[in-house]
């Protein structure tokens, strides 16, 4: 839709990519330049026909509607406000296709703008590859969350992966470092989440019984004198799912800044771990258009691995001076982990 007359209508027909959004949003993604109050206004104005009749900013694009669109001045911006943020985004590529982009998620970067956030990982890929025709999430994880993350190049991609994250068919894995001396091997917790706004406006989550129904499976990779390395499986995918499961059970997230023990994170903080110990590391779809597995695995970010080897650093020289490394005689989490403990 570049290159849209000034001096005449024109006509332009919607492609199976873009069916199923709100033609505000169409229009407003397409029509660079022009500002998203004007597109509402030839909208209201009837100066926009669909298939020769007027819609509202709410009617939703079909394959194959033919969009009438008046005549159209773009104000092109200063070249200095077209330069990309002075942040940019250091994301290793893990996949890439014509339908797909996985990337290697750094913690500390939203993955949208918003709330006080000028532009997220989704913005700032946009910025870097503007001859992009689509480029949509398919799914989030926290701003302080490291590893796979997915989005769609297509719609129809967008579309198939989001079915797929509806029937349960994706495998998500996570690793997280946790406070305490985690005992099972294997446990499946199954607790409701509620979500919740503080008077801050801040979101929150917290074990509730008329929640939204929350399945974690955790497996335990490896114990330390005080924090455990577990691997955690979604079931379900709700807001703060890990985070808020493990607190509950007595557990917090090491570096969570929101469910954690903050006591707990300043003494992590004094050893080099300054953020969240929340990775996603593997993610195992079926290819949105050939259906053939694909296996999309992040490496622990090295600030991460490093803090484990301060971890065994500090264990090897308790052995040396003759010190038991074990947390036999440390309390357990208190009543919480037997009360949440499911399956």
């Amino acid at each position: 839709m570049n290159g849209l007359s000034k001096d005449s209508a024109t006509w332009h027909e919607v492609d199976a990519e873009a069916a199923g959004q709100r033609v505000d949003n169409y229009l407003t993604k397409r029509l660079k330049g022009v500002p998203k109050s004007h597109v509402y206004r030839i909208l209201r104005s009837g100066e926009v026909r669909v298939n020769s009749r007027r819609v509202g900013p709410e009617y939703r694009v079909r394959a194959g509607d033919r969009l009438r669109l008046p005549p159209l001045r773009t104000a092109r911006p200063p070249a200095a406000a077209r330069q990309p943020p002075a942040f940019r985004l250091k994301a290793d590529v893990i996949y890439e296709d014509e339908f797909l982009l996985v990337i290697n998620k750094p913690s500390g970067v939203a993955v949208h703008g918003g709330s006080g956030i000028s532009h997220g990982i989704v913005e700032l890929l946009r910025l870097e590859r503007p001859d992009a025709r689509f480029l949509e999430l398919v799914h989030r994880l926290d701003r302080d969350t490291s590893g796979v993350l997915l989005l769609a190049k297509r719609r129809s991609a967008l579309t198939a992966l989001h079915r797929q994250l509806r029937e349960g068919a994706v495998q998500k894995l996570y690793s997280v470092l946790v406070k305490g001396n985690w005992r099972d091997n294997k446990r499946s917790v199954k607790l409701p989440l509620h979500k919740y706004v503080l008077a801050s406006g801040e979101r929150r989550v917290a074990v509730k019984g008329d929640g939204s129904p929350a399945h974690t499976v955790f497996r335990l990779e490896r114990n330390w004198m005080g924090c455990s390395l577990l691997e955690a499986e979604l079931k379900t995918g709700r807001t703060h799912q890990i985070r808020v499961h493990l607190a509950h059970l007595g557990f917090p997230v090491a570096g969570d800044d929101k469910y954690g023990d903050f006591a707990l994170n300043k003494q992590l903080a004094r050893q080099g771990l300054k953020h969240m110990f929340l990775h996603a590391r593997k993610v195992v779809i079926a290819h949105p258009q050939s259906g053939a597995p694909l296996v999309l695995e992040a490496p622990l970010p090295g600030v991460l691995q490093s803090f484990l080897s301060v971890l065994d650093a500090e264990e090897a020289r308790a052995a040396a001076r003759g010190i038991q490394y074990t947390l036999k005689n440390t309390p357990r989490g208190g009543g919480t982990e037997k009360g949440g403990h499911h399956g």
